[in-house]
Parts: C-alpha cells; structure tokens; sequence
C-alpha cells in the first residue's frame, strides 16, 4: 500500500467538517491518527526524504509545529541525520517561555514538516517563529493538502504535498 492508500484508509473521513480556519469542507484528514501506525509513520517519512532528494533541499535543522508536526519532524530528522526543534503555536507563561524548542542558530536554514495544511495560517505562524528566532525557513514539507500554497508563495515559501487531493479522489 503506498502513502496515498495509507492516508486514505486511515485518515480521511467524509462528512460535513469545520475547519481550524473556520473554513468547511466534506472531508476531514487526521493524519495524526493515521501516522500512530507504524507502517504509514515509515511511508511518510519516506515520502518526505524522497522530496528532499528531489529537489536537492539543503538545511540545518526540520522544525514541527506543535502539536501534530513534532513526531514528523523527530523522525524525518533522525532519518536524515540532522537536528530538529519543535515550534510551540504560543509562549508558555512560565520558564525560558521560547516559541522554538530545540537549539536553533542565527542564519540556519530549518525545513518545516507538518501534518495537514488547509489555509496556510499554523503555517505561516511556525515560519514566522523560526524566522523571529534567526532561522531561515523558505521550504514546507506537508503530509496533506496544498490550499495553502498561494498564500506560503507570497511569502517566499514553497510548500510540497505528499499527498493532494487528486491522489484520494477528492
């Protein structure tokens, strides 16, 4: 089964949905739920290596915005050999109270992954984070969707889908 099969059997489900943007849409994709299985886990992060590959990406370190992105990001960087931090969506009001978790320097350049993007505004927020601490950040690494690929364009960042919506038959 590859990763389009996966997704579908796992994480899709149809219906009648409101989305984080307040958007609707008649299906729902938790790839959340999906990727606790190990076999689809593996698939993604083949998935994501192999458009790394593609198109020659160099950085420093993966970053994952919090909460559904940072198991994507741990394994996507222990496959590459490379750092990962972790993007938090708001400041703790107690401790360091750093939007990045993790090391990350001034100039690196930091690869998102993240798990579903529908309207780009987790997105861009986890962008604009890794930016505000010193990282560059001009490349998105999504499991699904590409609604938000006109908006991540303006601001200077290409997002590349595993899977889009062509490959579930939506």
């Amino acid at each position: 089964m590859d990763l389009a099969e996966m997704i579908e059997r796992y994480a899709l489900t149809r219906g009648e949905f409101t989305l984080t943007s307040g958007r609707k849409s008649h299906f729902y994709l938790d790839v959340k739920k999906a990727y606790t299985r190990p076999e689809v886990m593996r698939a993604i992060a083949r998935g994501a290596r192999e458009a790394v590959e593609a198109r020659s990406l160099e950085f420093d370190r993966v970053a994952g915005v919090a909460l559904g992105a940072v198991p994507l990001a741990a394994v996507l960087a222990y496959e590459l050999g490379v750092p990962f931090v972790m993007v938090r969506k708001e400041r703790k009001g107690h401790g360091t109270g750093n939007l990045i978790e993790g090391e990350l320097r001034e100039g690196e350049r930091v690869l998102l992954v993240e798990d579903v993007t529908t309207s780009g505004g987790s997105v861009l927020a986890g962008v604009n984070s890794i930016r505000e601490a010193g990282g560059v950040c001009r490349t998105v690494i999504t499991v699904g969707g590409e609604g938000a690929k006109e908006l991540l364009n303006k601001h200077g960042i290409e997002l590349v889908s595993l899977v889009d919506a062509g490959d579930l038959g939506l």
